[in-house]
């Protein structure tokens, strides 16, 4: 079960580095550090991208840890998909964080999160049908 702690401690990670990016971005309007001579932002481009995409961190996400913490507490034989599907999650929210914050391709940000959900999705699934099946 302790595999599933690594793949949450990336997103734990991308999350920090978001929260890191998001304060540097922000610093010319906060701090007025990095302005530009006109007194404006030089990443205003990308501050409210890199604060939607910390937000969005924060809502399917849930339920990946949720699941990630359920089968750790259950202690169940753990399957290598499950290991797989949750890097396939991490892995698909670091891509989508690069999408987000430094395209306008929401075509491709809608694929890369449906992989993302997929994921969980199914982590959920074999959950449930192996503890439907377990009480069978």
């Amino acid at each position: 079960m302790d595999n599933l702690v690594v793949p949450m401690f990336a997103h734990v990670l991308l999350c920090t580095f978001l929260y890191m990016l998001l304060t540097f971005v922000r610093a010319p309007k906060v701090w007025g550090i990095g302005r530009n001579d006109d007194g404006s932002n030089p990443f205003d481009a990308i501050q409210s991208k890199t604060s939607a995409n910390l937000s969005n961190q924060f809502e399917w996400s849930l339920f990946f840890h949720v699941i990630c913490v359920v089968l750790i507490v259950k202690g169940l034989e753990l399957q290598p998909i499950y290991i797989a599907l949750a890097w396939v999650f991490v892995v698909g929210r670091i891509v989508h964080s690069m999408v987000q914050i430094m395209t306008s391709n929401i075509k491709l940000r809608g694929i890369v999160f449906m992989l993302n959900f997929l994921a969980v999705l199914a982590m959920w699934g074999l959950f449930v049908a192996e503890t439907v099946v377990a009480q069978s």
